[in-house]
């Protein structure tokens, strides 16, 4: 071997970028998001409700059909976010870190599979996995109570295991390789964490792809020479179908709502009415690619200044990773075109495609980028602490009813009086109930928390004897009530 060969070998062997510093970035932001799991409450909507589903599901022993209340099954998701949760429940015990923790280690494993690939494609799987940690909307979801991240961790198995089928098989002469296994594994992840959508969003990538590389007939021959079609398929439908048969069996109406509603209808019908667990967002058509820009930040500004700085050599770097170039950036803007035409979105919709990003950085990235890059991957983990401490000087209060429960007798009996939320159920482990204005409530001393208005309303309506006790910061009022007492020498206070 020849000195140069020698030197490029060695070359090639290190990571660009000083390793001590890439897993001080790494493991800042990783450990950074673990410990703040359990420093500030769920808050309503999103993690609250699924939060609260999650408690349902462990209280109640019903794993088979998430629930919206006792006794109301949830058709708007597949259980896999629910068994996530309530396996950290069953594990540490009702509170924050334990419904949020499942949804960090998901995170944590998208990242290694995502290195995994970055590494069988010669590039710095650290330095993927730096930006994949440092990403905005995949630092918050990695711990957060949604269904995101369940379907970003099935994405990039599927991913993986589709493009590692493609390139084993084309060394083995075209033979169907174990990593097409890997790939319907992960579509079935992605089925049971939120439907069909995965499908789409895998097939959006994979087909232009494919014929890109083989031209429109030759995509269909490779996709059945190389790659396990009728056996992966067998094997994604046995992990997937069972649950969806026996759920359209404990609830019927299911399927029609999940299938038709929720996949169809929620997307190209405007203001869809039809959602039984929310209101449909009505967002203008193209939005998604804006929420890319500010969800993915901020490596989606990084990662165009690096395509332009590329120029003329982007051609060269594309054939020197098989291929590799151009399937990430598919993959990466897989979920956006989906979702061009769809006004019912959220930004957490472009986190399937994030993985990718790290990828295409690893790939353009150069030796002397070393210093901004250290800088752009700090910014995340100083938001997230600073995002921390601002939470708990008293703003997640006001999206949460956790300190009416921590600053209430547990005994007593607590109920609502008008809108009761996710909370407000999780908090108090599902025994604070809602009372309409005509309900009468029989308990002798109890709480009543609501907006002042109703809650004096309703007081006065039934000629209550209630003290104030408590203001929440979500502006709700606390009264201890009390009709233990002769009516004759009760005196109302609702001041």
């Amino acid at each position: 071997m020849t000195q140069q060969a020698a030197t490029q070998q060695t070359t090639n062997s290190h990571s660009l970028f000083n390793r001590r510093t890439l897993w001080v970035l790494f493991l800042s932001a990783v450990v950074i998001r673990v410990i703040s799991l359990g420093l500030y409450p769920l808050m309503d909507t999103t993690e609250a409700r699924y939060g609260e589903m999650a408690r349902l599901m462990v209280e109640t022993g019903n794993w088979l059909t998430p629930q919206f209340d006792y006794n109301v099954p949830f058709w708007g998701k597949p259980p896999l976010f629910t068994w996530m949760s309530a396996t950290g429940i069953e594990l540490f015990g009702v509170n924050e870190f334990a419904v949020r923790m499942p949804h960090w280690l998901a995170g944590v494993l998208a990242i290694g599979v995502t290195a995994f690939l970055a590494k069988r494609l010669k590039l710095d799987a650290l330095i993927s996995s730096v930006v994949l940690a440092t990403t905005g909307v995949f630092a918050i979801s990695a711990g957060a109570v949604m269904t995101d991240m369940a379907l970003t961790l099935g994405m990039a198995v599927a991913m993986t295991g589709f493009y590692l089928c493609w390139l084993d098989a084309e060394k083995n002469a075209g033979a169907p390789h174990k990593w097409g296994y890997f790939g319907f594994i992960g579509l079935a992840i992605g089925l049971l964490a939120k439907g069909p959508v995965a499908i789409v969003i895998f097939g959006l990538a994979v087909f232009p792809w494919m014929v890109i590389q083989h031209g429109i007939i030759g995509a269909f021959v490779e996709l059945w020479k190389r790659f396990p079609l009728v056996k992966g398929s067998l094997l994604m439908l046995v992990i997937a179908v069972p649950w969806y048969a026996l759920a359209e069996q404990a609830t019927p109406g299911f399927i029609d709502y999940f299938i038709v509603g929720e996949h169809f209808k929620r997307f190209v019908v405007s203001g869809w009415e039809g959602d039984l667990y929310g209101s449909a967002h009505d967002e203008p058509r193209g939005k998604i690619w804006l929420f890319w820009l500010s969800s993915a930040a901020p490596w989606s500004i990084v990662l165009p200044l690096l395509f332009i700085r590329s120029g003329k050599s982007l051609k060269e770097v594309s054939q020197r990773y098989d291929g590799a170039m151009s399937f990430a950036m598919l993959w990466l803007i897989s979920p956006m075109i989906l979702f061009t035409f769809a006004g019912n979105i959220l930004p957490a919709y472009v986190l399937p495609g994030v993985p990718a990003l790290g990828i295409l950085i690893a790939m353009l990235v150069k030796e002397q980028d070393q210093k901004w890059f250290k800088g752009v991957a700090a910014v995340i983990p100083v938001l997230l602490i600073g995002a921390v401490i601002f939470l708990n000087l008293g703003k997640a209060d006001t999206r949460s009813d956790r300190a009416i429960f921590e600053n209430i007798e547990a005994e007593l009996p607590s109920f609502y009086v008008g809108k009761r939320p996710f909370s407000g159920q999780f908090y108090s482990s599902g025994q604070a109930l809602k009372v309409e204005s005509d309900d009468e409530i029989e308990s002798q001393r109890f709480y009543l928390i609501g907006k002042r208005s109703k809650v004096v309303d309703y007081i006065e309506t039934h000629q209550l004897d209630c003290q104030l006790e408590f203001k929440a910061k979500t502006k709700r009022m606390v009264y201890l009530c009390d009709q233990s007492y002769d009516q004759s020498l009760m005196v109302s206070s609702t001041q």
